[in-house]
């Protein structure tokens, strides 16, 4: 039996009783299918970019650069064009947008139609991408591509934080970023495949199959139940006990129902959000929804998953061979996140947390020492095979370390510290900082790397460092607390409670307010 824990009035805590169903597991992985289509752009981007045919019809002046540095030219600077990263940058600036006005639409009506609002308009995207004839084309699918990311990210890691029993909520919640990975994943194969078409439109495809996972969550969340938590949001307290005694297992469910009628009850006091979040009560979560995502693209994470084959061609490897050597790090991303899966709800988000900042920082560190023993500062200069493929080999241990730490716990930690009254406003802010954080390193990845040479890549580093003794001192443990009780790991924190203290004026106890009505 699956059971998690609630604090008494006293203090102490005590278990709600509960199970993990097959209702609420299959619920959980149709919803964790949203994580799809941002995996699916993710891989499919950087590989379409390294394409010839599609590099000569939209870019022609990244073609003939790319050519020149083929005879001993900079192998730095050889894709540095800002239309190019446009083309995969615009999707997170139209993502950061549609995240917050996703906010008003999971709040109104449900995280379920969020996710049928973000598949629809992100399978307009992909028939506008397979079928473009300009850059324009290309931009405009790519900001419709970014609305139905927007949407879907918003919405999917609160409607898994609220579905599962909160000792298997790691578990549940990180199904997102397994899903994610594996649509990179998905994604580097197929580039490997369309590369090799006859007459060039292998592009073509590539981008237009985006519409097979964004047609996954757009039928399959019509057939998603609500969440217990947001039919009391929306005024449906029989139906959300219904509910609540249908994803638990049990007809026990008394003593949680009413924590949640505590924190719909706020919620429902709460008609600003956006504003409320800002108070200083909140003041850890606003913290942990901003430093989180932004910390996690300053990883450098998405600068190699989306760049890969264009930084394994500047490496030196051929075209198929760069596509190939993406498909590997895709690999060992979708792989090492099972290990997240198996291992977040038995050690915690903390322990993940440093050992990946340290795997992490010794990749980074390790890929600049090897990029510039090789190519130095000039950038010119022929990479051995055997040498490239050294690189690789440490860039896969790099994504392995991400994959299993930041990559999925931060998507869970900032949607499951959330109070009801703010938690949509709250994701929203997540997402939006987390597409902000991915436009500018997207944006900057080419020019910077140009600029930069080797160097980029222990500026990486020292971000590395810096996120991981944020994890040290201010980010608390998590694992196993019900998330209507967080407001007791704030209390317990050495810094975070002088935000939430005992008297703080508005706080909801919830496992005293549920020992009141009792």
């Amino acid at each position: 039996m699956a059971v998690a824990v609630v604090p008494s009035s006293s203090g102490g805590r005590q278990d709600y009783p509960g199970r993990l169903t097959l209702f609420v597991f299959m619920a959980c992985l149709v919803a964790a299918t949203g994580g799809l289509i941002f995996g699916y752009d993710i891989g499919i981007s950087g590989g379409v970019t390294s394409m010839d045919p599609f590099l000569s019809r939209f870019f022609p002046s990244v073609y003939r650069k790319q050519a020149a540095a083929a005879d001993d030219g900079n192998q730095y600077c050889k894709f540095d064009s800002q239309l190019l990263t446009l083309f995969t940058s615009s999707l997170y600036v139209a993502a950061l947008a549609a995240s917050l006005l996703a906010s008003s639409v999971t709040r109104a009506f449900g995280r379920k139609w969020s996710m049928f609002a973000g598949g629809l308009t992100f399978l307009a995207g992909c028939v506008l991408n397979g079928a473009a004839v300009n850059v324009a084309m290309l931009i405009l699918g790519r900001v419709l591509l970014g609305v139905g990311v927007g949407f879907a990210n918003q919405s999917v890691p609160v409607y898994l934080s609220e579905m599962a029993p909160a000792r298997m909520r790691g578990m549940l919640n990180n199904g997102f970023q397994l899903m994610i990975t594996l649509g990179v994943f998905v994604a580097n194969l197929i580039n490997y495949g369309t590369a090799k078409i006859a007459g060039g439109w292998g592009w073509r495809l590539s981008l237009a199959l985006a519409a097979v996972p964004a047609a996954f969550i757009t039928v399959g969340s019509l057939f998603l139940p609500d969440t217990p938590n947001s039919l009391l949001e929306r005024g449906h307290p029989e139906e959300a006990k219904r509910m609540l005694r249908r994803v638990r297992g049990t007809d026990d469910v008394g003593t949680e129902y009413q924590d949640l009628v505590a924190a719909g009850e706020a919620s429902k006091a709460v008609t600003h959000p956006w504003r409320d979040i800002l108070r200083r009560r909140y003041r850890p979560q606003l913290v942990m929804a901003v430093a989180i995502p932004l910390f996690q693209q300053l990883t450098g994470i998405n600068v190699i998953m989306f760049y890969a084959p264009v930084l394994f061609k500047t490496l030196g490897f051929g075209g198929g061979a760069s596509l190939m050597s993406a498909v590997i790090t895709g690999l060992i991303n979708f792989v090492a996140t099972f290990v997240s899966v198996v291992t977040v709800d038995r050690f915690g988000r903390r322990v993940l947390f440093l050992e990946g900042g340290a795997q992490m920082l010794a990749g980074q560190v390790a890929v600049g020492a090897l990029l510039g023993a090789k190519l130095g500062w000039s950038g010119v200069a022929a990479i051995p095979p055997a040498y490239a493929v050294g690189v690789v080999v440490v860039m896969c241990a790099y994504v392995a370390g991400f994959a299993w730490s930041w990559g999925p716990l931060a998507w869970l930690v900032p949607s499951e510290v959330m109070p009801l009254e703010v938690r949509p406003a709250g994701q929203s802010i997540t997402v939006a900082v987390n597409m902000l954080m991915t436009f500018a390193v997207a944006q900057a990845f080419l020019l910077t790397l140009c600029r930069l040479k080797f160097m980029l890549f222990f500026v990486f580093a020292a971000f590395v460092v810096a996120m991981t003794l944020f994890v040290v001192f201010f980010v608390p443990e998590t694992k196993g607390v019900p998330i209507e009780d967080m407001a007791e790991v704030w209390k317990a924190h050495w810094y975070w409670k002088r935000f939430v203290t005992e008297d703080s004026k508005g706080d909801i106890e919830m496992g005293c307010a549920a020992e009141a009505k009792n």
